[in-house]
């Protein structure tokens, strides 16, 4: 049963179409900075082990929010690797040392781009697809985003 909530059939469609490559972007990344947890290395791996286990639980949340999300608007989430890495915007890892500047610098770079992916989907969503409730969810979910791209680019300077 679809939702009567106001917004268009077909606009429910292209606002969940877009917030499915927003988990798969979310999933990987994830799973980016998992494998950050499980494989630093240096003398700083306490520190950065902890930091980056951080980091993964507020992503843990924020993909169990995007798929609620989908859900809400009366369409299935992605949950399959496959899915998510044919919607991802991101690439596996490109590094070759496991040590935390390494890390740190491809998850900046996917946090980033992941913030722009929701800043370009923000007037879209309330304008274009009349749906100001997941416009307002996409905007909070950026300020999550900035706030951890600050975290780990302070870790560069």
């Amino acid at each position: 049963m679809q939702p009567n909530i106001g917004i268009k059939p077909e606009n429910l469609s292209a606002v969940s179409h877009i917030l499915n490559g927003i988990l798969a972007d979310e999933f990987l990344l994830y799973t980016k900075t998992r494998n950050a947890h499980w494989n630093v290395e240096g003398p700083d791996f306490h520190d950065k082990h902890k930091f980056f286990e951080s980091q993964y639980e507020q992503l843990d949340e924020i993909m169990d929010e995007v798929a609620e999300r989908i859900r809400i608007l009366g369409h299935y989430a992605p949950g399959t690797l496959k899915d998510f890495l044919k919607l991802t915007h991101l690439t596996e890892q490109m590094r070759e040392k496991n040590d935390s500047a390494g890390f740190i610098r491809e998850l900046l770079a996917d946090h980033e781009t992941i913030i722009i992916t929701m800043r370009e989907n923000i007037d879209r969503f309330a304008n274009e697809f009349k749906d100001a409730g997941t416009s307002d969810f996409i905007t909070g979910l950026m300020e999550l985003h900035e706030k951890m791209a600050w975290m780990l680019r302070a870790h560069l300077r």
